[in-house]
């Protein structure tokens, strides 16, 4: 089994398990390896060594660091949210309003909304706050 460090074209970072070195290259050629962040196939495989700890550390190693907590503490909260929400899709800018109106139970509730949409809701005294989540926290894990 090889774990690689991977990153897409905007900076995420993940790791991909793979069962071989041309396993890998099949899947990256074939852009079948998607940033389970924003979904981009634009894959690159980052270097990788023992890690060895021989000295304190450097400024860039700390903000390497931060930026992998932040992240990880992005995907943690948007789990949550789709976890203690219900997904409506494309209905959400109705149901939100029938939710605000009283015409329907009161609930958390995520969808799909323009921004045009967004701002008419506000307009109208509802609350909407536009959060995208990855297509991999929408589905269950394999």
């Amino acid at each position: 089994m090889k774990v690689y460090n991977l990153c897409c074209a905007t900076g995420h970072r993940f790791e991909g398990w793979f069962s071989s070195e041309q396993d890998f290259t099949s899947q990256a050629n074939e852009r079948r390896i998607e940033c389970p962040v924003c979904e981009s196939a634009d894959i690159s495989r980052l270097p990788s060594a023992p890690r060895l700890n021989l000295s304190a550390g450097g400024k860039s190693e700390d903000r390497n660091a931060a930026l992998v907590n932040a992240q990880a503490a992005m995907m943690e909260m948007l789990r949550k949210v789709v976890a203690q929400t219900e997904d409506v899709g494309e209905r959400f800018v109705e149901e939100a309003r029938r939710i605000h109106y009283q015409e329907a139970p009161e609930r958390a509730i995520r969808g799909v909304a323009s921004v045009a949409e967004c701002e008419a809701l506000a307009d109208e005294g509802i609350d909407v706050l536009p959060l995208p989540i990855p297509a991999a926290l929408k589905q269950p894990l394999q």
